[in-house]
C-alpha cells in the first residue's frame, strides 16, 4: 500500500543512521514495529497487580511434567 507522508528529512536521516537502515522505508518500518511493540508492552504493564496468582503454584514442577 503506497502512502505519502510528510516526515521530517532530518528525522528520517537520523533513524536511518541509528538503525543502520539503507532505505527510508526500512527505517519507517522498523520504527513502526518498535512503536507497536512498545504499546503492547505498556498494555501488559497495566495488568501488574490486577492478576491473582496462586502462591502454592509450583511452576518448576509443571515444567518437568510437560517434558515427559
Amino acid at each position: 500500500m503506497a502512502t505519502n507522508l510528510a516526515i521530517s528529512d532530518e528525522l528520517i536521516e537520523q533513524a536511518k543512521e541509528l538503525g543502520q537502515h539503507k532505505t527510508k522505508k526500512a527505517a519507517v518500518t522498523a520504527a513502526l514495529e518498535e512503536y507497536i511493540q512498545r504499546r503492547k508492552q505498556l498494555e501488559i504493564v497495566k495488568l501488574f497487580g490486577k492478576i491473582d496468582w496462586d502462591p502454592d503454584y509450583d511452576y518448576k514442577k509443571e515444567r518437568s511434567r510437560k517434558s515427559r
